[in-house]
């Protein structure tokens, strides 16, 4: 199904493409770019086209945020190079006439990769491992809350009395989802028409709560393909006049929406499963445990990129499916580390730590980050937890609350060697104006608690 750059000429020339859309994956996972016509895309901009470097320094607001060494104010915010890695080029089903190409973000004057572009940040770790001789296979399960309401209708409301696309926790169920199946249809032919190969959608733990699972891939198809899932599920469901939202926790009584990353190691020619030995104990290998340890291990440092928002920490709340504690475990959904497919070789481990809020080339940059310390400290895996997580004593919490992983990244020696000090650097400003600013904020709830009492 892939889409050569040949072929779009072919479109173009008949007609049937008119739009090319250039994107950037900015440090939200979002797609940032620009909307080409198509026939200038094929004579000159698959070349590169340039955006103003704020990009990679704004917040959800697209606030300027000040305190950043790469760009501000005094800089004058110029531009970066934004060159299309034309292997991802791909035809849009769900946008008349329209193909999208993601874009590598490079140093207007040098032409080299910026580094702290999500994009690079996760090229980079995947170089580390091609030295080591081996290659990382990935997926991430993406949920999310299916809403009856328009995006403009929800924020016209002040994003009250919304109502779901279910009245009763839909997970798994069958005549709940036949009603949701005109979105639902619509996503998963779209993506597979987008050249993401398409699994399954099910109904989710909550009332309106939806998952998209998607095949395996190497880990850098995989996080592209993640952030145009996102994208095309809100495009999709815009176009119905619904609304989806991968906030990782939208409401307290409902559950919260994840993005579990499974995680296998092969050989180059991914022919190979490393992570699997017919000797070991589930079927473990000893790369397998020294990966392991390493996500362990370093499983504070690492959380600011499974979980980059004040909300994101509002979801690890025990009985809702979302992880309290950063232990291991064999096929045990109350745990961070979920062992999955023992004794075959499809075994892998499940971080279910993420949320969907997370920008998905840097989660799998730091989880890879971490198994390669602990592949290349030799480390040893503790035993597997047994049991109910949620109630465990005296074993490794998640940080529970932004303020407690930033503080773990911004001192975490191993990120720092793995990513660069001016990363680290960089997304710790990321992490603190995201505290500052919600430091700062007085919300519905305090009000209704204190206007009368207090």
């Amino acid at each position: 199904m892939s889409y050569s750059f040949e072929e779009l000429k072919e479109d173009v020339a008949a007609g049937r493409i008119d739009t090319v859309l250039a994107c950037q994956v900015d440090m939200q996972g979002r797609l940032m770019g620009k909307r080409f016509h198509a026939q200038y895309f094929v004579d000159s901009a698959w070349k590169e086209t340039h955006s103003c470097n704020y990009l990679l320094a704004t917040d959800m607001e697209m606030e300027t945020v000040p305190g950043y060494k790469a760009t501000s104010w005094e800089k004058g915010y110029g531009d970066y190079t934004m060159k299309p890695d034309l292997g991802t080029l791909r035809r849009i089903p769900w946008l008349e006439g329209t193909a999208l190409v993601l874009c590598d973000v490079l140093d207007h004057h040098t032409h080299e990769e910026v580094p702290h572009s999500p994009r690079a940040i996760l090229k980079k770790q995947i170089a580390r491992l091609e030295a080591m001789g081996l290659k990382a296979f990935m997926a991430s399960e993406l949920e999310f809350f299916l809403f009856d309401q328009s995006y403009e209708d929800a924020r016209l409301s002040g994003y009250r009395d919304l109502q779901l696309a279910s009245g009763y926790n839909e997970d798994y169920h069958i005549f709940q989802t036949t009603k949701e199946e005109d979105v639902m249809r619509a996503i998963r032919n779209g993506l597979q028409g987008a050249d993401i190969p398409v699994e399954n959608s099910k109904g989710e733990a909550s009332a309106g709560q939806e998952e998209i699972n998607v095949r395996y891939s190497d880990a850098l198809t995989m996080a592209d393909r993640h952030a145009i899932i996102k994208n095309g599920c809100k495009e999709i469901a815009w176009s119905r006049g619904k609304a989806i939202t991968f906030l990782a926790k939208w409401n307290y009584s409902a559950a919260g929406s994840s993005s579990h990353v499974h995680q296998s190691l092969w050989s180059l020619d991914g022919k190979t499963p490393l992570f699997y030995d017919k000797e070991g104990r589930y079927g473990m290998s000893e790369l397998m445990r020294h990966y392991v340890a390493g996500l362990l291990a370093h499983a504070s440092e690492i959380t600011y990129f499974l979980a980059p928002y004040i909300n994101s920490y509002k979801r690890f709340m025990a009985g809702t499916f979302a992880p309290t504690k950063a232990i291991w475990s064999k096929d045990n959904r109350t745990a961070g580390y979920r062992l999955c497919g023992d004794e075959t070789k499809a075994i892998r481990i499940e971080c279910r730590v993420g949320g969907s809020d997370l920008n998905p080339h840097l989660a799998f940059a730091a989880l890879i980050a971490a198994g390669i310390s602990g592949i290349e400290n030799k480390l040893e895996l503790e035993a597997p937890f047994v049991g109910d997580a949620y109630h465990g004593k005296d074993v490794r919490e998640i940080p529970h609350t932004l303020r407690a992983a930033t503080d773990a990244l911004t001192e975490s020696k191993m990120l720092r060697e793995a990513f660069g000090e001016e990363v680290i650097d960089h997304y710790t400003r990321a992490a603190r104006w995201e505290q500052e600013e919600y430091d700062r904020r007085v919300t519905d709830w305090e009000v209704a608690r204190g206007f009368e009492r207090a």
